[in-house]
C-alpha cells in the first residue's frame, strides 16, 4: 500500500520547487528544468540521458525498463512556459506560492503541474520494483509554446529511438467540473487537435504628415480588414471526433442527441470553448503600425492567431481570408512555422479504455469522452508517426484554473495536484503491468 499523504507532501515540494525555475519562452533556457528533474531521477538510481538541442536548452531522457512483452509507453511533458506580464500578477509568478490551498505559478497548469504527476507516477514504479512488461519513457522537452524546434521537433527528427513507443501521454485534455452552466465531472481525452495557422497581415500606404486629411493610411486599410474578418460569420463543420464527443455527452445528458443537430449547434455557438471545436478560429493578437504620433504610417501589420480543424489546409483557408477581406492593398502570409497538417489517431485502445476505467473506478459519476485539443501540442508530431498520443492532464480543473492557461495568476490546487498523482500512477501502473 503506497502512503499517499506521504507522496503527496513529497509532490507538493517537487511542485512548488519547479516553478521557481524560470522557463519562459522565449528565450527558453530549459536545462535547469531538465537538470531538476534529471537529479530527482538519478537520485532513484534511473537510467537518466541528456539531450542537449541548443545552448542552455536539453530534453531529459529518463527510462524504467521493461521485459519486452509490450512496446514502450512515453510520459511526455514541455519543460517552457509562456512569459508573463508580471504588472498584471498578484503575486510573483516564479516563487510557487501556496496560499489557501492553491499553488500560484506559471506553468502550474500549462504544463509543470502534469509533470510532476507523471514523475512522481514514474518514481514510484520504480521504488516498488514493478516488473514492468513495458518500458516507461519520461521525456521533458523544451520549446513546446514556441513550435517545438528545439524540442519535439527535433527529438523526431534526430533521435527517433526515443519515440519509438506504443503509446504516448501527454497534455491537451483533462477534466473539469463544468460543462457550460451544468456542474459535471467531466474528462476529455484528447485524440486530435487543431492546425496553427498564424496569419500575419500587412498593409501599405502613404506617409504624410499627421496633421493633413490623408486617404491612403495603412493603418486604416488594416482596421477596415481585420473588422471585416472580426464581423465574419462562419458555419460549423462537424468531424468524427466531434460527433463522437457529441454523442458520448448526450448519452450524459449533457447535450442534444445529434439527431437534433438544431439544437446542438444552438449549444455549441453559446460557449466559446466549445464553438473553437467546430469552427476554424481566428483571433487578433499582435499589432504593429506607426513609427512617431503626428507620422502617418506606411506600413501597418497585424498577427492574427487561426487554428484550423483537421482536415483543413492552410493554402485553402489563406484564400478564404484573402476573399474575406476583398482588398488587394493587404497581403496575407503565413506567420507560423509549417509542420504539416495533424494527423487523427484512434481512440479505441487499451490506452483510452484504461484512462476510461481508472477515472470511472475513482468517481462513479465522471464522464470521459474522446476530444480534440483547441490549440497546439506536441502530441501531433507524435501522431504523424501512427503513435496513439493522447492529451490527458488527470484532474478536475474549475474555470479559474482553466483560465490560468496563458492567463494572469495561474495556479493549481493541491487538491488537483493530489489527485492528478493518484490517477497517473494507476493509469500508468495498468498500461505497463
Amino acid at each position: 500500500m503506497l502512503n499517499w499523504p506521504a507522496v503527496h507532501r513529497e509532490a507538493l515540494d517537487i511542485f512548488v520547487r519547479y516553478l521557481q525555475i524560470d522557463t519562459s519562452n522565449p528565450p527558453g533556457n530549459e536545462k535547469p528544468a531538465a537538470r531538476f528533474l534529471g537529479a530527482l531521477c538519478e537520485a532513484e538510481g534511473i537510467e537518466t540521458e541528456y539531450i542537449e538541442t541548443a545552448p542552455n536548452r536539453e530534453i531529459l531522457v529518463a527510462r524504467l525498463r521493461g521485459d519486452g512483452s509490450k512496446r514502450p509507453l512515453m510520459l511526455c511533458n514541455h519543460t517552457d512556459v509562456v512569459p508573463v506580464e508580471a504588472q498584471y500578477w498578484d503575486m510573483p509568478a516564479f516563487e510557487g506560492i501556496v496560499q489557501d490551498g492553491k499553488v500560484y505559478g506559471r506553468g502550474a497548469v500549462d504544463m509543470k503541474g502534469c509533470g510532476v504527476m507523471q514523475l512522481i507516477a514514474f518514481l514510484l514504479l520504480k521504488r516498488q520494483g514493478v516488473k514492468l512488461k513495458r518500458d516507461i519513457v519520461f521525456c521533458a522537452v523544451p520549446d513546446e509554446e514556441a513550435g517545438s524546434d528545439w524540442g519535439m521537433v527535433w527529438l523526431c527528427e534526430h533521435r527517433p529511438d526515443v519515440v519509438d513507443v506504443e503509446f504516448e501521454l501527454s497534455e491537451g485534455g483533462g477534466g473539469t467540473t463544468r460543462f457550460g452552466r451544468e456542474e459535471a465531472k467531466l474528462f476529455s481525452v484528447a485524440t486530435n487537435e487543431k492546425d496553427i495557422c498564424w496569419l500575419r497581415l500587412t498593409a501599405v500606404g502613404r506617409p504624410g504628415h499627421g496633421s493633413v486629411p490623408h486617404a491612403e493610411n495603412s493603418a486604416v486599410y488594416l482596421v477596415q480588414a481585420l473588422n471585416r474578418l472580426i464581423d465574419w460569420e462562419r458555419g460549423l463543420t462537424f468531424t468524427p471526433d466531434t460527433e463522437a464527443y457529441i454523442t458520448r455527452l448526450a448519452e450524459a445528458g449533457l447535450m442534444p442527441t445529434l439527431s437534433d443537430r438544431a439544437a446542438v449547434e444552438e449549444r455549441v455557438k453559446n460557449s466559446p470553448e466549445l464553438l473553437a471545436m467546430f469552427i476554424n478560429t481566428l483571433n487578433l493578437t499582435m499589432l504593429d503600425a506607426g513609427i512617431k504620433a503626428n507620422v502617418i504610417p506606411a506600413k501597418s501589420e497585424a498577427v492574427i492567431d487561426c487554428r484550423l480543424l483537421p482536415g483543413q489546409s492552410k493554402a485553402d483557408w489563406m484564400d478564404r481570408v484573402r476573399e474575406r477581406i476583398a482588398d488587394d492593398r493587404i497581403s496575407v502570409e503565413l506567420y507560423s512555422p509549417d509542420q504539416g497538417e495533424p494527423a487523427r489517431v484512434d481512440w479505441d485502445t487499451e490506452l483510452f479504455r484504461t484512462i476510461n476505467a481508472v477515472v470511472k473506478e475513482a468517481m462513479e459519476d465522471a464522464i470521459v469522452v474522446p476530444g480534440m485539443t483547441i490549440g497546439g501540442t506536441d502530441n501531433r508530431f507524435l501522431r504523424e508517426l501512427g503513435i496513439p498520443a493522447y492529451g490527458f492532464i488527470p484532474c478536475l480543473l474549475s474555470p479559474e484554473e482553466r483560465r490560468g492557461f496563458h492567463g494572469n495568476n495561474e495556479f493549481l490546487t493541491i487538491e488537483n495536484l493530489n489527485m492528478g498523482c493518484e490517477l497517473m500512477y494507476e493509469i500508468v501502473r495498468r498500461m505497463v503491468v
